[in-house]
């Protein structure tokens, strides 16, 4: 017998026994087995009506189950705390339960754009995909929850919505990043400069101006400053008080440059800061990174800012020129410290930057003498080289002593050595090495550069010699070799190399040369320094000055002072690009020149100036290049010609805008 037989199955087994036995009665007496027959009748018909009667409660019942749990299941979507909509493909409302209704204070109707209630929410960026996001409506947060659903009565579908207002935990989160603790270390640039040549009253008004104008300052922030030092200070803020900084666009730089004495030197400042990360550093630990900051600001010239974000590095100000820096201890020491360094090498190497120039080329032939002045097998590193670049090993193939001095990027990475070096020059960032494969394979690493120090640099170096102030990597290199040793004579070609990259990047000593400058090239004049070689290392082709016309004649003007324009393709273009560049900024008005053009090996390079008003290294970083504050540079692989002139155009423009409305 079934286990789950129904109730009517089980009367009707039971009034089939009663049949059989009212059957065998009736072999006996008859009357007795007619009653029971009679009996079993109305037996059957009340089982049946029972059994109906129980069928029609059960259905009921189950009816009744059924509508209560739709009627609940509708009030709990309806009075959940999570607004739920469903919208079209056009952002338009198909279904909205309750509580959206309770946000809005009205009932909206079906088919309006989601927009007109919640501007901020664009469908198109998560339409028929399953995620979830955050967006703020006003002074509230959501966060919302969605998914697809399929509709076969549209074609495009339809997106369910599930809402939930978070603005609590996003103010007490807010909260929370806002009293984050900021550690600032603030530095006075130029603090010898400015007071040099003053008395004692004057260097004292200076100073008060100064520690009053910083108080003032970090009090409408909200912060803490005090003097640590003579001429440094350290600053404790929240992340409420460094965003007020950013928003008024670190005016504090500008206010303290107004500052200045008798001699007129203003006075710049530099900052480090150091934000407190979600890993919950410790104070010292905090200290550290805003050092590393302030570093950082110093490498680049000064003037500027700092400030390290979720581990990036950001950068503000950076308006003023680096100050020359009239004392050369600092040479001596690290001339000195290379002596050793390379003392103690079995192999060297030297290398510049991709697509070399002369201040390049020049460095690296002075660095590769103090090598070879130690008997250390040595090896300068090129890369694809330039026109300018060939006729000089052209030259320097009439010498001997030069023979196999130059390799190529592949012949370098197959030299092994037990102790090599590996000494940089003229650039600090390792993507712009003429080799960045020998970045890995070689622990020592020494820097020598004059750009600002950017973000993007040679990991642990083992001696780094950047000084922002100078001229070119040629007059640092000429002034170490003045300290290297007293025998080490350069020969004159050595001299020309190093004399000519100074007079590239002064433009024939008329931009960024200092007393320091001048003194390096009169000693490579007594050196031996030829003039002759480098103007004619210096001559255009013909093929040059009609580029050079026609870059300048489709040159076009845009507002603020910027010009831009595309230098034609040449044997030489890189250095035809910064001559039109130059000329450029000797069109009245022009505040900014920025010329483009196509690199041998593919990629396009950037030469840019500015008058001083503006600050061209900020720009060409943000396309991963550096350089200086007039003078600056880019070489970006992978880019074409047009979108990389739009790109810089829009990043030039809007800075330039940003400075003016400061």
């Amino acid at each position: 017998m079934p286990r789950r037989s129904s109730t009517w199955v089980d009367i009707r087994i039971h009034l089939f026994v009663i049949f059989a036995f009212s059957l065998v009665l009736m072999l006996y007496n008859i009357y007795v087995g007619a009653f029971g027959f009679i009996l079993l009748a109305l037996l059957f018909v009340y089982g049946r009506e029972r059994c109906q009667d129980r069928e029609r409660a059960l259905e009921d019942y189950y009816n009744n189950v059924v509508k209560n749990i739709n009627e609940l299941s509708n009030y709990a979507i309806d009075n959940l705390p999570l607004a739920i909509m469903v919208l079209n493909y056009q952002g338009r409302l198909q279904w909205v339960n309750d509580e959206f209704a309770r946000w809005l204070g009205e009932k909206p109707e079906i088919g309006i754009d989601v927009k007109n209630y919640w501007e901020n929410l664009d469908i198109n960026k998560f339409w028929d995909m399953e995620g979830q996001f955050f967006f703020s409506e006003g002074k509230k947060t959501y966060e919302v929850k969605h998914r697809p659903i399929i509709s076969f009565e549209d074609s495009h579908g339809l997106m369910v919505l599930y809402v939930n207002d978070i603005t609590a935990e996003a103010n007490m989160k807010h909260k929370y990043e806002m009293g984050k603790k900021v550690i600032a270390y603030v530095q006075i640039d130029n603090h010898d400069e400015v007071l040099q040549g003053l008395n004692e009253a004057e260097r004292t008004e200076i100073l008060v101006e100064l520690n009053q104008l910083l108080d003032e300052w970090i009090v409408s922030i909200g912060g803490f400053i005090k003097r640590i030092a003579q001429d440094m200070y350290v600053a404790v803020l929240d992340r409420r008080a460094l965003n007020k900084m950013i928003d008024e666009k670190c005016d504090i730089l500008d206010k303290v440059r107004a500052i200045h004495g008798a001699n007129k030197f203003p006075v710049t400042l530099s900052m480090g800061i150091a934000v407190e990360e979600e890993n919950e550093v410790n104070l010292a630990e905090l200290g550290d990174l805003a050092q590393a900051g302030l570093d950082l600001a110093l490498g680049r010239g000064g003037d500027q800012i700092a400030v390290n974000l979720e581990g990036k590095m950001h950068f503000f100000g950076g308006k003023a020129k680096a100050v020359e820096k009239h004392t050369r201890v600092k040479a001596r020491v690290v001339s000195h410290a290379m002596n050793e360094i390379i003392g103690s090498a079995d192999l060297v190497l030297v290398m510049g930057h991709h697509n070399e120039d002369f201040d390049s080329f020049g460095a690296a032939l002075g660095v590769a003498r103090m090598s070879k002045y130690l008997g250390k097998k040595t090896y300068v590193v090129l890369s694809d080289i330039t026109t300018g670049v060939q006729k000089f090993t052209d030259i320097l193939k009439e010498y001997e002593e030069y023979d196999d001095l130059f390799i190529h990027a592949g012949e370098a990475v197959a030299l092994m050595a037990a102790n090599p070096l590996l000494i940089v020059v003229d650039t600090h960032i390792p993507q712009m090495t003429a080799a960045p494969a020998l970045l890995d394979r070689i622990e020592n690493i020494i820097v020598i550069d004059h750009h600002r120090r950017s973000e993007s640099f040679i990991n642990s170096p083992l001696l780094i010699y950047i000084e922002p102030s100078s001229s070119s990597t040629s007059e640092l290199v000429t002034e170490l070799l003045m300290y290297f040793s007293d025998d080490l004579e350069l020969t004159r070609m050595d001299a020309t190399a190093l004399y000519s990259g100074i007079v590239v990047d002064t433009k024939n000593f008329t931009v960024q040369a200092g007393v320091r400058t001048f003194d390096a090239a009169a000693h490579l004049r007594r050196c031996g320094a030829d003039p002759s070689v480098v103007r004619h290392l210096f001559r255009s082709d013909y093929e040059s000055v009609i580029a050079h016309a026609n870059a300048i004649g489709n040159a076009q003007m845009y507002k603020g002072g910027l010009i831009v324009t595309i230098c034609p393709s040449t044997q030489n273009a890189q250095i035809t690009s910064a001559q039109v560049a130059d000329a450029m900024l000797r069109i009245e008005d022009v505040r900014m020149s920025i010329v483009l053009f196509p690199l041998e090996g593919g990629g396009v390079g950037v030469s840019a100036r500015s008058t001083g008003e503006f600050n061209v290294q900020v720009i060409m970083e943000q396309i991963g290049g550096g350089g200086h504050q007039n003078v600056a540079g880019a070489q970006v692989k992978d880019a074409e010609l047009e979108d990389l002139k739009a790109k810089v155009v829009e990043i030039s423009s809007k800075y330039i805008e940003e400075s003016e409305h400061k």
